[in-house]
C-alpha cells in the first residue's frame, strides 16, 4: 500500500475488515471505498481505495501501488463535520474527479479511470495558474511514482488552489496540541472570506516563478518553497488579527517562526506579488508595512527602534528589491523602485529609484546628485549593477587630463 500522507494513520486495519463497513458507490468505474471514519478524531480515519474492485480486476497482476490510502481528514475541508453521514456526504462529494489519474497499471504508466467527465468538478476557466498546478502535478506523479501519494493527496485531490493550500498549510504547521483538522478549518474559512487574500496567492505564485530562476513549476511554488508557504500563513493571521483574534493570529506566527524560520507580526501590512526568496531569518516588526511587488532576499530585518511603543518599522515602497542580509531600521521610508545592497544598515529614508549600500548605508552616486535606476529592481533581481559606479568612485585615480575635464 502506499500512503498519502504519512502522519494520517499509524496503523491500518486490512481491506474490509475495518469497524465500519465497507461502503460501494454506484459508479462508472464501481470502485469500493472502504472507511473507518471516527467523528472523534479525524486525522485517524483513511479512506481505502482498491484496485480489487470491478475495474481494478482488469490487471491480473497487482503492482504495490494497487491501493492508495487517503486519510479522510483531506477530504473534510468544510467546517461541521460532525456527524458520519454529513462527513460521508462530503467524502461522495469530494471523491469525484480527485482521482481519475490515481491509478497505475502494472508499468507504472498512469491510467486514466473510466469516470464520466460530467461528474469531474468544473475548474474555474479563468485560474490558468490552478489548471497548471494540477497539469504538472500529474506529470511529476508520472516520472516520480514515490511522489504520486503525495502529490494527489496535496494538489489533485482538492477542487481548487485556495484548498490545496489549506490543507498543506494546515498540515506544514501542525502540531501535537494544534491540529491539523482545525488548521485547516481555519485557514481554508479565512482564505474564502476575503478576495484580496485569495488574489494576492496568485500573484505571489507569479512573483516567485517569474523572478527566481530555482523555481521550476507553479506546484514546485505550492509544495516547496517556504518562503511563499509563509507568506501564505501570514496573510491568514494578519485577517485573523484584524478581526480581533489575536490569541489564533500569534498561533500560527508562532509556528511559522518556527516551522518556515520567518517572522512577521500578524499586524504587519503586506502588499501582492511579493517574493521571499530563500527567507530564512526574515523578520518583520508589528508596525512595518511592504509595498506591491516587492524582492526580499533571507537575513533581512524590517526592525523598530526601542521597546517604545506606537509606529516604529520601516514602510517598503513598491517595486523595492532588499539584498540578502540588509538591515533596515526605525519609521523610515524606502521609496518606490530603490534597491537596498546585501548587508546594508540603513537608518534615514531612501528616495525612490535610488540605491543604498553599506554600513552605516549611503546612496550610490552621493546624497545631491544619487544614481537613478531606470528599471524595476524587484523584477531584475540585479544586486550587483551599483558596483560598477561604486568602484569608479572609490578606485579611479584622476590623471592630468581628467583634472582639467573635470571628469570623474
Amino acid at each position: 500500500m502506499a500512503r498519502l500522507f504519512e502522519p494520517a494513520v499509524s496503523s491500518i486495519s486490512a481491506f474490509g475488515k475495518s469497524s465500519s463497513a465497507a461502503l460501494s458507490f454506484p459508479t462508472a468505474d464501481s470502485l469500493k471505498v472502504s472507511t473507518s471514519f471516527s467523528p472523534s478524531n479525524v486525522n485517524t480515519s483513511v479512506l481505502v481505495w482498491s484496485s480489487s474492485s470491478a475495474w481494478g480486476k482488469k490487471n491480473t497482476k497487482r503492482s504495490r501501488n494497487a491501493d492508495i490510502i487517503v486519510p479522510s481528514s483531506l477530504l473534510m475541508e468544510e467546517r461541521g463535520a460532525g456527524s458520519d453521514q454529513h462527513a460521508l456526504t462530503i467524502i461522495r462529494e469530494n471523491f469525484r474527479g480527485a482521482f481519475e489519474h490515481s491509478l497505475s497499471d502494472t508499468a507504472g504508466r498512469a491510467v486514466e479511470a473510466p469516470i464520466a467527465t460530467s461528474r469531474v468538478p468544473l475548474l474555474d476557466e479563468e485560474d490558468e495558474i490552478w489548471m497548471a498546478m494540477r497539469a504538472e502535478a500529474r506529470i511529476d506523479s508520472e516520472q516520480e511514482p514515490a511522489l504520486a501519494s503525495y502529490l494527489y493527496s496535496t494538489i489533485l485531490a482538492h477542487r481548487s488552489l485556495e484548498r490545496s493550500l489549506a490543507f498543506h498549510l494546515g498540515n506544514k504547521l501542525c502540531s501535537v496540541t494544534f491540529l491539523s483538522t482545525q488548521l485547516v478549518s481555519v485557514i481554508i474559512d479565512t482564505i474564502m472570506e476575503d478576495n484580496t487574500i485569495r488574489s494576492s496567492i496568485r500573484a505571489d505564485i507569479v512573483a516567485v516563478k517569474d523572478r527566481d530562476p530555482a523555481c521550476i513549476s507553479y506546484s514546485q511554488c505550492l509544495l516547496n518553497f517556504k518562503g511563499f508557504l509563509a507568506l501564505q500563513a501570514h496573510r491568514v493571521a494578519h485577517r485573523l488579527w484584524s478581526q480581533g483574534r489575536q490569541s489564533l493570529a500569534l498561533a500560527i506566527q508562532s509556528r511559522v517562526s518556527e516551522v518556515f524560520h520567518v517572522d512577521i507580526h500578524p499586524a504587519a501590512k503586506i502588499g501582492s506579488g511579493i517574493l521571499f526568496d530563500h527567507a530564512t531569518g526574515v523578520v518583520v516588526g508589528e508596525t512595518a508595512t511592504i509595498g506591491n511587488n516587492v524582492s526580499i532576499l533571507h537575513h533581512v530585518t524590517l526592525g523598530g527602534t526601542g521597546s517604545m511603543g506606537g509606529d516604529r518599522h520601516p514602510k517598503i515602497g513598491d517595486g523595492v528589491l532588499i539584498g540578502a542580509g540588509a538591515t533596515i531600521l526605525g519609521p523610515i521610508c524606502v521609496g518606490e523602485g530603490a534597491k537596498i545592497g546585501a548587508g546594508s544598515v540603513v537608518l534615514n529614508d531612501v528616495p525612490p529609484h535610488t540605491t543604498a549600500v553599506g554600513n552605516p548605508a549611503r546612496l550610490v552616486g552621493g546624497k545631491q546628485r544619487p544614481a537613478e535606476l531606470k528599471d524595476i529592481p524587484s523584477e531584475t533581481m540585479d544586486h550587483t549593477s551599483f558596483i560598477s559606479i561604486w568602484s569608479l568612485r572609490l578606485f579611479f585615480v584622476p590623471n592630468e587630463e581628467s583634472r582639467k575635464t573635470g571628469s570623474l
